[in-house]
């Protein structure tokens, strides 16, 4: 397998891949083409995640008021319980995530 390619890019919902079975760690690939959280909506999750932007560039929003611009080899770890949304997407190049969920701290 190979993270860079794509056999169809998504138009309206992102791709989510999950990598290996998860087992209490999941590793996803994620690819995005203009996508974005739907209005009002905040990821609350209940596992830390570790994500880095591979491809594109996209920016990132915390219910607290931060923000995050992310160019290809930038990542952050969200802890559990951070609310946060995905606010923009590159259509072109599109974005290819790579992100790791669980109980990390």
């Amino acid at each position: 397998m190979n993270l860079f390619s794509i056999n169809k890019l998504p138009v309206e919902n992102e791709l989510v891949e999950q990598l290996i079975p998860d087992r209490g760690i999941a590793i996803e690939r994620i690819i995005s083409t203009g996508q974005r959280s739907p209005e009002g909506f905040w990821y609350n999750q209940d596992r830390d995640e570790w994500v880095v932007l591979l491809q594109g560039d996209a920016r990132l929003l915390w219910k607290d008021g931060r923000s995050l611009e992310m160019r290809p080899g930038d990542w952050v770890f969200i802890p559990s319980g951070e609310e946060h949304r995905v606010d923009r997407t590159s259509k072109e190049p599109p974005c290819i995530w790579l992100a790791v969920h669980g109980k990390m701290c």
